[in-house]
């Protein structure tokens, strides 16, 4: 065990229908990095992700979060699904979809108190939704839809934050705001792990990268090993047959 790891994964593999989806996969992301993981589509990453959040069990391999097992820690991890997978239609508000994220911290039978209230309210401001906390989330945008989950991990104020595609179908502005939030969770000692498809600013945003096609490819820091070679490796291999999408609610994973 390495207290100096936010996740270890070894040894993964994840089948569907007998169809390898991960194999043999082994996984390192320090403490306190801003890191992406990319792939073709098909290749794994968001099978990986549901691994993690214990949401997919594993035909094989250990996984370590935090230095911990995920029962052990779940409180302290937020998980941003892709936006795709989720049911939007679920009736409930934006601030109700926020207050989700101190479930976690509540203990049973116990309601969202004021104090859980006020930072629900706070998360909301620093996405620049707070106009929105009365609107039924199926009323909004791409774009605020994943702010709105995003003010639901960071008033959950876990130490690791796993997301999904969470630049998918929003607008330069959003994206803008999403990363600067993302660039301040890593400065306050945080770790995120971001499923990306857009290379051309893996260099720019990422501190870290993992490259992953069913195997682990390659993963480590963004000038060491974001390069032409490893990117063919990644891309030009065998791209999984297998789909990753799964409906998922609206509170799963807070």
């Amino acid at each position: 065990m390495n207290h100096e790891l936010a996740i270890e994964v070894h040894d993964l593999s994840v089948a569907y229908r007998d169809q390898p989806v991960l194999w043999d996969v082994d996984m390192q992301v320090r403490r306190g990095c801003l890191s992406a993981l990319v792939g073709p589509n098909g290749a794994g990453k968001s099978t990986l992700l549901k691994s993690l959040m214990g949401l997919i069990k594993p035909a094989a391999g250990t996984i370590r979060l935090l230095g911990s097992s995920l029962d052990e820690v779940r409180r302290r991890i937020s998980y941003v699904p892709q936006r795709g997978n989720v049911d939007w239609t679920f009736p409930v508000t934006v601030r109700d979809v926020v207050l989700m994220g101190r479930y976690p911290h509540l203990g049973w039978f116990s309601r969202p108190a004021a104090r859980d209230r006020r930072l629900a309210m706070e998360a909301l401001d620093r996405v620049g939704m707070s106009a929105y906390a009365d609107r039924q989330i199926s009323q909004l945008s791409g774009g605020q839809q994943q702010r709105a989950f995003l003010a639901r991990a960071l008033v959950q104020d876990g130490d690791l934050l796993l997301m999904d595609e969470p630049f998918q179908g929003v607008d330069a502005r959003t994206e803008k705001a999403i990363i600067g939030l993302l660039r301040e969770l890593r400065t306050s000692g945080r770790t995120v792990l971001v499923v990306h498809h857009d290379l051309q600013t893996i260099p720019d945003y990422f501190d870290c990268v993992s490259l992953l096609n069913v195997r682990m490819v390659a993963e480590g820091l963004v000038d060491e090993v974001f390069t032409e070679e490893n990117l063919r490796l990644c891309f030009g291999g065998r791209r999984g047959e297998v789909s990753e999408s799964s409906t998922v609610a609206v509170g799963t994973g807070a």
